[in-house]
This record gives C-alpha cells, sequence and structure tokens, in this order.
C-alpha cells in the first residue's frame, strides 16, 4: 500500500481433484441427423396464440430446393392470424367464420387472417419483399423459395419465416398446452422428393440476444421435423439422361416416359426409344419422328408399328464419350433446359463408382469432389450459372431451341485396373439439382460399324506411298 493507491492479486491454479460436472440430461429426445431439418421454435406463448418461428435448413450436399411449397395439417382446428417472411396460397376467411373458429372468436375479424385451411400451403417470398417492413426483414427469408446445398453457399442453405397461430380448445386454457402441426410435406419444382416425420419434441433452440448482449434467449419451445430424400418411382423423375460415344454412330436417347406419360393413346408407353443420330437430341420430341425413322432404315434398325412415347422431362443430360487413350479419357457433359422458365445457380452431380479417383478436370464448369459419395459436383462458372429456358426457333417453321450448358471432364487411368471405356466411361447416377435423373438401361458399345480415324495398317500403307511419291 502507498497511502491511497492500494492493489491486491490474486493467484488461481487448477485443482486436479476437481472433475468435471456431468452434462444434465432432459427429458427430450437429442436431435436428429436428417437430409432436411425443419424445426418449429415457439417463441412467444399467450392463452389463446402463440409466435411461432419455422426454420428449413438443408443438410445434405445434393440436396435443393426451389420454390418451395411447405404444408402440414392442424390437428386440432388452428389457423395462422399472421405471416411474415412467407405467404399463404389461399386466403379464405370462410374456413374460420363457417367452423368452431367463427363460433369461438365470435368478435374477431377474419378478413385479416392469413389463412383459415386445415392443411395450408405455405410458400417463400419473392427477393423484392426482403426490406418490407411488414412482411421481411427476417433473416434467411425471401429467396423465392431457393434453398441450395451448404457445398455451393452456406447462408443461402437455409430459409425461415414466423407466423402467429390461434390455438383452440382445449388447448386456450393453458398458455403452454401448444400442439405442432402434423403431416409435414415440403416440394419444389424439379428438386429431391423428400419424405417428412412426425414433429418430435426437443430441447429449446437457442438463439442471440436479440438486444446484443454478450448473452443468449431460448425457445419456449421446440419440435424437429426431419425430412429424408428418396428415390424417385420410375418414370416420376423430372430429368433423364441420353447417352453417347465417340465409338459408336447413334445416340441411346432418355428412356419411355422416364417422367411420366399421360396420353399414350397415340404412342407405347412399353416400347424402348428409338436410336438418334447425336444431333437429334437438340431437337424437340414431337421433331424427332422423321429424323428417328429415317436413321433407322440408315442404319437397318426395326421400327415398331406404335412408335414410344417421349420421357416429358423438363431437363435431359446427355453424357458423351469423347475420346479415349492410353493415359487417359474424356467426356462430354450437355444439360438442355426444355422449359419456358430458367434455373439460376443451377448444379449437376456425376456419381462414378469406378472412376471417381481418376477424375482430373472440368473445363467451363466448376467441379468439386464429394469423396463420401464419388461424386463430382458441377456448377457453372460466377456469372455464368445460368441455364436459359426453351426459345423459339429463328423462323416460324423451325422447331423450339432449349437452354443448354456444356463443358468437357478428363479423367486418368492412374488408379482402375481393367479400364473398359464402354462401361467405366458412364456414370451410376445423375443428378440435377438434386433430383435423380432417369438413366437408360443400356451403354453405346462398339460395332462392327465403327471405323476408327487412323488405323495402323493405314498409317503404314501412307508412309510407304510417301517413299515411293519421293
Amino acid at each position: 500500500m502507498n497511502g491511497a493507491d492500494s492493489r491486491m492479486f490474486a493467484c488461481c491454479r487448477k485443482d486436479p481433484k476437481v472433475k468435471a460436472k456431468p452434462v444434465t440430461q432432459t427429458k427430450y429426445p437429442p436431435r436428429r441427423p436428417g437430409d432436411l431439418i425443419i424445426e418449429y421454435d415457439v417463441l412467444q406463448a399467450f392463452q389463446n396464440n402463440y409466435y411461432v418461428q419455422v426454420t428449413i435448413e438443408n443438410k445434405h450436399p445434393l440436396g435443393r430446393l426451389d420454390h418451395w411449397n411447405l404444408t402440414w395439417e392442424w390437428p386440432k382446428g388452428e389457423f395462422i392470424y399472421s405471416l411474415k417472411g412467407a405467404y399463404a396460397r389461399r386466403k379464405d376467411p370462410s374456413d374460420c367464420l363457417y367452423g368452431s373458429a367463427g363460433k369461438f372468436y365470435g368478435d374477431m375479424d377474419f378478413s385479416q387472417v392469413a389463412t383459415c385451411q386445415k392443411k395450408p400451403t405455405i410458400s417463400d417470398l419473392p427477393a423484392e419483399r426482403k426490406e418490407d417492413e411488414k412482411v421481411g426483414k427476417l433473416p434467411w427469408c425471401c429467396r423465392n423459395g431457393t434453398v441450395l446445398p451448404p457445398l455451393m453457399d452456406k447462408n443461402r442453405a437455409k430459409s425461415m419465416f414466423q407466423m402467429q397461430v390461434f390455438k383452440m380448445p382445449p388447448d386456450t386454457d393453458n398458455r403452454t398446452a401448444i400442439t405442432p402441426p402434423m403431416k409435414w410435406n415440403i416440394d419444389g419444382v424439379i428438386n429431391p422428393h423428400y419424405q417428412c416425420g412426425a414433429p418430435v419434441r426437443v430441447d429449446p433452440s437457442v438463439f442471440p440476444e436479440p438486444s446484443g448482449l454478450s448473452a443468449i434467449s431460448t425457445a419456449v419451445a421446440t419440435w424437429q421435423i426431419v425430412c429424408n430424400i428418396t428415390k424417385p418411382k420410375p418414370q416420376q423423375n423430372r430429368c433423364c439422361v441420353s447417352f453417347s460415344a465417340f465409338y459408336n454412330e447413334s445416340a441411346i436417347p432418355c428412356n419411355t416416359c422416364a417422367c411420366g406419360c399421360t396420353d399414350t393413346s397415340k404412342c407405347n408407353s412399353r416400347a424402348s426409344p428409338l436410336l438418334l443420330p447425336p444431333e437429334a437430341l437438340l431437337v424437340p420430341f414431337a421433331n424427332r419422328t422423321l429424323k428417328a425413322r429415317a436413321w433407322a432404315k440408315l442404319k437397318h434398325l426395326r421400327v415398331p408399328s406404335r412408335l414410344p412415347c417421349g420421357d416429358n422431362c423438363p431437363v435431359s443430360i446427355n453424357w458423351h464419350v469423347n475420346s479415349d487413350h492410353k493415359e487417359g479419357w474424356t467426356a462430354r457433359i450437355t444439360i438442355f433446359n426444355w422449359e419456358d422458365f430458367s434455373f439460376d445457380d443451377w448444379f449437376t452431380a456425376i456419381e462414378l463408382t469406378k472412376t471417381f479417383e481418376d477424375f482430373e478436370d472440368v473445363y467451363s464448369f466448376n467441379g468439386t469432389r464429394i469423396p463420401g459419395l464419388k461424386t463430382i459436383f458441377l456448377e457453372g462458372l460466377k456469372g455464368l450459372n445460368y441455364l436459359a429456358g426453351e426459345t423459339n426457333g429463328t423462323y416460324a417453321k423451325d422447331p423450339r431451341v432449349p437452354g443448354k450448358q456444356q463443358s468437357v471432364l478428363s479423367f486418368t487411368k492412374k488408379h482402375g485396373k481393367h479400364f473398359d471405356i464402354t462401361k467405366d466411361g458412364f456414370p451410376s447416377k445423375v443428378f440435377f439439382n438434386g433430383m435423380e435423373c432417369s438413366l437408360p438401361p443400356i451403354r453405346p458399345h462398339k460395332s462392327s460399324g465403327h471405323k476408327p480415324s487412323i488405323s495402323f495398317i493405314a498409317l503404314i500403307f501412307t508412309a510407304f506411298v510417301t517413299l515411293l511419291l519421293i
């Protein structure tokens, strides 16, 4: 001590005898993993209503949603009074007015209610509503229903909205009596099909303190809904794949009715598709008949009396084996968009179970390896990740032209033994925007009609003639 100035020091040492306290167990089960996780967080609870936040998070490297629609079923007559960050597809107060809600809430103005449907359909808001003071101003909202894989953009792998829900008796007797919606389902435009389980009560979610202080706040209650990707059933795909190769003059088109058939009165839904000249893949199916018949006649192929139906897929992908040499091989991938609308931030993924380790590079696309899935993740370069829609031809009589993107992939032959280009040069699975595409059951084979560009005998003969001329 020096007069008024005084200081005190304390030294702390770790006690080796002290053991860490065990983590306290709660009565709720732990959170479960899944391809798509939805959390139903109750933020505020009142006697007859509560505020809830719904968060959709993509966990799968190939999962994706575009223009998502979220549906569920209210088990006890609840209804959504207001929405922020999303909107209801149908706003009809009659279900409340003429139902039990109209009797219980006799003085309520149901014209202001967001939706009274027992099975509402909720959609994300467009980007221009993000800064809207009334319905926007939420993180991860207002992206037109796009949820990207975390591999592309972690910040865009989430979507969020909030709503005010009014309860019905007997839950109105207790402010903590909250029953979450049941029978959850979510889908998109051309995306994986998700199967969602029932909501499970888990530990309340933790959020940063809104005031900005170094503290946390917890939800009143939280339910978790786990959704997993399921394999598309036959003829229920939304994209398909065609195969072609440098060693065979014919292209194998997409499977008949790969994406379903509505009218089969004039075509055969069970017949195998006709082989085509490769340039015919650029033409819409309705305009391929003459080319298919002419090609069959030229190659002496059988044509059934009832021609096979089309694939009816909005997106088709051509995988073309481009070359095969001693040190490696190359393939060309072309993505066709037969829809009127475009795809922003599209991606495709190629599963190669035998040749994944030999992938070397991709040109004009960005390529990322996903080792656990033996898959190559492909997306357009920055500023070029835009797949245009189908447009009219140059002249009125010309067929419509699909939007397309194309790139070449190169592979080595360092890891595989007994490499066979006719078998190992083709993918085992192909995805577009997370949706698994329909693959042809056969691969192009080396036919007797295939002629190599320069044979060894021809090369010797040419050299001999050259020497004679000299």
